[in-house]
């Protein structure tokens, strides 16, 4: 027996309780893993509040991120005592999460933990990290250096921004952090943002093409917003989207691709090859100043994670919440 989120559906509607789970209920899949520490992601706050049709099947343990360790496996790659990692592959959607203390999984979905890393700081950087990261990597491709210009980061007090922003400096980018809690000055200038625009220049209704401003931009946000970027960003320049926080459209011009040459990379974490994963974790581990994980940092229990999933989807959330799932 282990406890575990367990979402349910039925006429009354959807709910999401902390329940003792028989282990036999598990998938069958190759490899057991015992979970130290998950995440709430903004995919896990719909999955568990039922605000959004993320969850395929009833009944679902949520949770799109898990570190721990291997306890059983016929996978040829994965042993007992193993170190590990998931992100995406619909687990937590399809497949039951990492919001337990026990996951079964398929072992090609499993990635090494670094040693740089705990299972604790995997699940600070988690998806959003992960993601972050490869929204960097995209920029990188596209031959976008530091003497390049301005870096914009949206949704800069999120998962993601954060990490961007943290990823971003260090590798030496000046980076424009764009957010709606002008109170958050200080912590972001402290993960490396040079500087910070209230994110209404952003969010409401633009001209097709603005002044060029940004030589790349890491957007977590879409709608006005993700529109507005691609139509400040520079000549040869490249947007990375990778969220819907503000919304799934896209109220855009074809003029800033059409005249500017501008280059949109939709960034997908869910199913993205297992090379281009552990390249993104090898270049976390190189790259993330690991003394700001605890910064934009909270942790909770098992007990706290629902109440926990409202709050992420209200923005009331600054940064990552790793969720320790045996307390």
């Amino acid at each position: 027996m282990f406890n575990a989120i367990l979402i349910t559906k039925d006429n009354a509607g959807i709910q999401a309780q902390i329940q003792r789970i028989d282990e036999a209920r598990l998938p069958d899949d190759d490899v057991t893993v015992r979970i130290d520490y998950s995440t709430i992601n903004y995919k896990d706050g719909l999955a568990i509040t039922g605000k959004a049709s993320v969850v395929r099947s009833y009944p679902m343990i949520p949770g799109i991120d898990f570190a721990g360790t291997v306890e059983q496996s016929n996978h040829p790659e994965w042993k007992p005592g193993d170190a590990v990692i998931l992100n995406g592959w619909g687990v937590g959607e399809k497949h039951w999460g990492g919001l337990a203390q026990k996951a079964r999984v398929r072992g090609d979905w499993l990635v090494r933990l670094p040693v740089a890393f705990s299972p604790r700081q995997a699940m600070s950087i988690g998806t959003a990290g992960y993601t972050a990261m490869l929204c960097v990597l995209a920029l990188e491709r596209h031959g976008i250096r530091p003497r390049d210009g301005d870096i914009l980061v949206t949704g800069a007090n999120g998962g993601v921004g954060s990490i961007a922003i943290g990823l971003l400096a260090k590798l030496g980018y000046r980076v424009v952090a764009s957010t709606g809690r002008t109170a958050e000055v200080d912590h972001l200038r402290a993960l490396g943002a040079a500087d910070i625009i209230d994110r209404a220049e952003l969010s409401e209704p633009g001209k097709p093409l603005g002044k060029e401003r940004w030589a790349g931009v890491v957007d977590a946000v879409g709608s006005h917003t993700l529109a507005n970027a691609c139509a400040t960003t520079s000549y040869r320049g490249a947007v990375a989207a990778c969220g819907l926080a503000q919304g799934m459209d896209f109220p855009a011009s074809v003029a800033p691709f059409i005249l500017r040459g501008i280059t949109l990379y939709g960034i997908d974490s869910v199913m993205v090859p297992q090379e281009l994963r552990r390249q993104a974790w090898d270049r976390l581990a190189a790259d993330l100043d690991q003394s700001r994980l605890d910064a934009i940092t909270t942790e909770i229990g098992l007990g706290d994670a629902i109440a926990a999933a409202s709050d992420i989807l209200a923005g009331k959330i600054r940064g990552r919440v790793v969720v320790d799932v045996n307390r």
